[in-house]
C-alpha cells in the first residue's frame, strides 16, 4: 500500500517522480516483486515506509483542495487525453485499500478459522 500511495501522490496529484525509495525499473520489470520485495524487512520499517507514504499523498491532496474541490482533474492522463478527477482517485484509491484488508482476512482467517463477523473466541 506504501507503493501504491507514493504512485497516487506521484502520477496522479503532483505530476513529478516517485518518491524514494522506489525505483520504477524495480516493480514494472519484475513481475514478481510484489512477493519478495519486503521478504527480509523488519516490521517497524514497513509501518514507517507506509506511513511516510500516507503523509505525502495527504500533503498532496490538501494542496490539490486547497485550489479546488474533488470534482477537478488531477494530472493523471488517460489514453483519450482525458484526465479524471480527485474524486474518481480517490474511489480507486478506496479499492485498492479495500482489496489489500480482503486479502488480510483471508490470511487471518487462514490462522484461526474465523471470519470476519465471528465473535471472538474463548
Amino acid at each position: 500500500m506504501a507503493l501504491n500511495e507514493d504512485r497516487f501522490t506521484a502520477e496522479w496529484l503532483t505530476d513529478g517522480p516517485i518518491a524514494p525509495p522506489w525505483r520504477a525499473s524495480d516493480f514494472e520489470t519484475d513481475p514478481e516483486w510484489d512477493w519478495h520485495s519486503a521478504a527480509d524487512d523488519f516490521l517497524e520499517e514497513l509501518y514507517a515506509l507506509w506511513r511516510g507514504a500516507v503523509e505525502r499523498l495527504d500533503g498532496a491532496l490538501a494542496a490539490m483542495l486547497a485550489d479546488g474541490g474533488v470534482d477537478q482533474p488531477t494530472k493523471f492522463t488517460i489514453s483519450t487525453g482525458e484526465s479524471p478527477n480527485l474524486r474518481g482517485m480517490l474511489v480507486d484509491l478506496h479499492d485498492e485499500y479495500a482489496r489489500h484488508v480482503g486479502h488480510a482476512d483471508l490470511f487471518r482467517e487462514s490462522v484461526d478459522g474465523l471470519v470476519g463477523e465471528d465473535p471472538p473466541q474463548p
